[in-house]
């Protein structure tokens, strides 16, 4: 991703002067220059360059792992905003505030996950809660034999069942999204085939054929039910097709919306004192905030980019330099506000 002087918003970025550039897109220029994608992410360069900022700012800085494979940097912010006594920074310049009382029992009492995604409109989207990724890989066994015969109960005809009942059920969910006004993707649960694997030769029918599905599913939905609903699946294609997953996400949790949650209110009154339109979401794909909302700590996803295109992981995905120094602006709002919020009973 790359800022974009004159994006489809129309006009340049905000300059310093003829011909010179924000320092805070600079700043940004020089982040996105490092190789964090995968399948070889750089994350030591992410933490490098942390590292400087806070040096040049005579922050302390201390390094810890937290959830899978994720690397953050915690700066301890001292001097002019005592009440802010840390924020979390990631490999993806996630901002999470963490109050000075919460630290002493759990340095992860509120949550501002960086994934949230653009929104093409005026309004910013927040996601207040996320899809269970499930990956399942359903095996059929089957009677081998040669290429020329027509053998009974193969592999791939217990196969041809069990990828017809997994996208049959994709089509109706995805007519409910196509006709269902109010929603998002978020809403209904998405399945598609990821993978097929099963044979050695075009002459040799095999004896075992395997296919692997991502199912994206609402925290609305039943789980132990829907899992119900695979067994069956498997069932009728074959007494002897089995199913394993190499990932089953089980967490239900929402963080509240409600104005009379304190962590949402100071979210959502700082938004809307500086006009900020927000467009409440089920995140559609699964984010680290899963593993947060687990502990039963709220999070709340949130990426200020309006007026720009869902391009995530795109070719020549970009950002409005506009867009992006408001972006920077709304944080500054956000984070002392969310910092700000008083203990709740118990945690003092």
């Amino acid at each position: 991703m790359l800022p974009d002087k004159d994006g489809p918003n129309g006009g340049g970025g905000v300059q310093n002067g003829p011909g010179t550039e924000d320092p805070s897109v600079t700043l940004f220029r020089e982040y996105l220059r490092l190789k964090t994608v995968h399948p070889e992410p750089d994350y030591d360069a992410a933490v490098r360059f942390l590292e400087r900022i806070a040096e040049e700012l005579a922050l302390p800085m201390k390094k810890v792992e937290v959830c899978p494979g994720r690397v953050v940097a915690i700066i301890t912010w001292v001097g002019s905003r005592p009440e802010l006594k840390s924020v979390v920074l990631n490999s993806h310049t996630d901002v999470v505030p963490v109050y000075e009382e919460h630290w002493k029992h759990d340095p992860f009492a509120a949550v501002k996950d960086e994934h949230g995604l653009a929104n093409p409109t005026n309004a910013y989207t927040v996601f207040y809660g996320e899809r269970n990724p499930w990956w399942i890989t359903v095996r059929c066994p089957g009677s081998p034999g040669h290429g020329s015969r027509f053998v009974e109960n193969t592999a791939a005809e217990k196969l041809r069942r069990v990828i017809n009942s997994f996208l049959e059920f994709r089509e109706k969910e995805k007519h409910r999204l196509n006709t269902n006004e109010c929603f998002t993707l978020g809403d209904v649960t998405t399945v598609n085939m990821t993978m097929v694997k099963g044979g050695v030769a075009y002459n040799v029918i095999p004896a075992e054929m395997d296919v692997s599905f991502d199912l994206r599913i609402p925290p609305t939905v039943n789980l132990q039910e829907f899992e119900v609903k695979i067994k069956a699946w498997c069932k009728e294609a074959g007494e002897d097709v089995t199913y394993d997953f190499a990932q089953k996400h089980m967490d239900q949790n929402f963080t509240s919306t409600e104005e009379s949650d304190p962590w949402w209110h100071a979210f959502s009154s700082t938004c809307k004192a500086m006009n900020v339109t927000l467009k409440k979401e089920i995140f559609p794909a699964a984010t680290d905030s899963r593993f947060i909302r687990e502990e039963g700590l709220p999070a709340i996803g949130f990426s200020p980019m309006n007026l720009t295109p869902i391009l995530l992981h795109d070719h020549n995905e970009y950002l409005n330099e506009q867009v992006f120094l408001r972006g920077i602006q709304v944080y500054e709002r956000l984070v002392p506000a969310l910092a700000s919020v008083p203990p709740l009973s118990g945690e003092e």
